[in-house]
């Protein structure tokens, strides 16, 4: 698949979740936005009762794989850059979190994204959030301009990932971090998974494997890169994601070979720094 190809599908199909036709990461219904069952698969990926109440409704569409706010350790008047930020939901908690004197700037490339994040922000009443339009390979920021790079389950998304690094290296200020939650790989995937376009809007086919995704990271320039919390992607939220059932159901999957799946996909939080 081109690049090309990848980003437009990529764009239609987070333009289709907007508009509640589920696809990518999410259950079936939004995580975290019902039931019981849905609040512990967003607590397993790190997020707190406080954290699921204290952003607007609609701005959690249970599209991450970790909660990178949770080990940012920001700090009152810091400037945060979302990769990918969606409806906003990871920039409303970071924007608690810098307080009024901070500013926190989320880019997405999908239009309709952006339009509910927008509305998101108005709704809540959040004064020190922006939302840009862009790739996160060609990020709309500055040079050395902001504290913290975060990211949550996107970058695995894109068909440059060495870009992506570069690019949040090039606009981090001297001593300014990097953490992100993401897909990674344990083993290879079959390739009906990483042949599959339905797949890498799901997550799956667009992961690496995990000293790959490290290294790249590490060869964008950035020191202290760790791995600081890892577990296995949950096998309920592959099995219950629309993508998945339609790889199922297309592939005729057995339900052992989904379950080797799961131990295949690994949720790792990996943090870095721009040297100072």
């Amino acid at each position: 698949m081109s690049k090309e190809v990848i980003k437009k599908a990529v764009r239609e199909g987070y333009a289709k979740i907007v508009h509640k036709e589920r696809s990518c990461c999410a259950p079936v219904s939004s995580c975290c936005e019902s039931s019981d069952w849905m609040e512990d698969i967003c607590k397993q990926m790190g997020y707190t009762d406080e954290d699921l109440k204290s952003v607007p409704e609609g701005a959690n569409l249970g599209l991450g794989c970790g909660n990178p706010i949770a080990l940012a350790s920001l700090r009152e008047g810091e400037i945060v850059l979302d990769l990918g930020s969606g409806a906003g939901f990871d920039c409303f908690l970071a924007a608690h979190r810098v307080g009024k004197t901070g500013r926190v700037i989320g880019v997405d490339m999908t239009p309709e994204m952006l339009d509910k994040a927008r509305e998101n922000a108005r709704k809540g009443g959040y004064k020190n959030v922006e939302f840009r339009l862009g790739e996160i390979e060609q990020i709309p920021a500055a040079d050395n301009s902001v504290d913290i790079v975060i990211s949550n389950c996107v970058i695995n998304l894109s068909p440059e990932k060495e870009r992506v690094f570069n690019e949040a290296y090039r606009v981090l200020k001297p001593g300014g971090r990097l953490m992100v939650s993401d897909i990674v790989l344990l083993r290879a995937l079959p390739d009906y998974i990483t042949n599959s376009i339905e797949a890498y809007i799901g997550c799956l086919s667009g992961a690496v494997m995990k000293d790959e995704y490290i290294k790249m990271i590490q060869e964008a320039g950035f020191q202290d890169v760790r791995i600081l919390d890892e577990t296995y992607f949950p096998i309920e939220c592959m099995a219950n994601d629309p993508t998945a059932r339609v790889l199922i159901s297309k592939m005729n999957i057995p339900p052992e070979e989904l379950n080797e799946l799961g131990t295949s996909v690994l949720s790792i939080k990996v943090g870095g720094k721009k040297p100072g």
